[in-house]
């Protein structure tokens, strides 16, 4: 595949990401061995630098569609250990936690910002494995330029 790709455990943490996703998101340079899409959204500058603007709508959805993941699995320490160290690390996720925002996982448009600094737009989609809803794949296609 050549469009930036990458799979996701229950916990949104990056179970597995393509070349494409690695130049484009940086997914692979993650020193601490664990990889987490909201770790990464939220606590990695390299997310603030490639969503831009965008970036406080962007985190900010992102929290509210993973809340629903988060009441399902409301005993697991795991989500409780992950949640308690973003809102220790990152004040607008200690925020926008606390406003219990709800949104559905959809598909659409990101505009986002290369290391050349030019802007690009995405359209992307996920899907779920009907096997195991936990997983699932993300994928982005260039549309155009920004």
């Amino acid at each position: 595949m050549n469009q930036p790709a990458y799979i996701t455990g229950r916990r949104w943490d990056l179970l597995t990401w393509n070349s494409a996703a690695h130049d484009l998101f940086g997914f692979a340079a993650e020193e601490d061995g664990e990889h987490n899409l909201l770790a990464y959204m939220f606590l990695d500058p390299r997310a603030r630098r490639l969503f831009g603007d965008d970036w406080p709508a962007v985190a900010q959805r992102m929290l509210a569609q993973f809340r629903p993941t988060f009441d399902l699995w409301a005993g697991d320490h795991a989500f409780l250990d992950l949640i308690g160290h973003l809102r220790n690390h990152s004040p607008e996720c200690a925020a926008w936690w606390e406003n219990h925002d709800i949104r559905p996982v959809t598909s659409g448009q990101k505009y986002l910002h290369h290391l050349t600094g030019e802007r690009y737009r995405y359209e992307h989609a996920t899907f779920q494995a009907s096997d195991n809803p936990a997983l699932k794949l993300a994928v982005f296609t260039l549309v155009n330029l920004g």
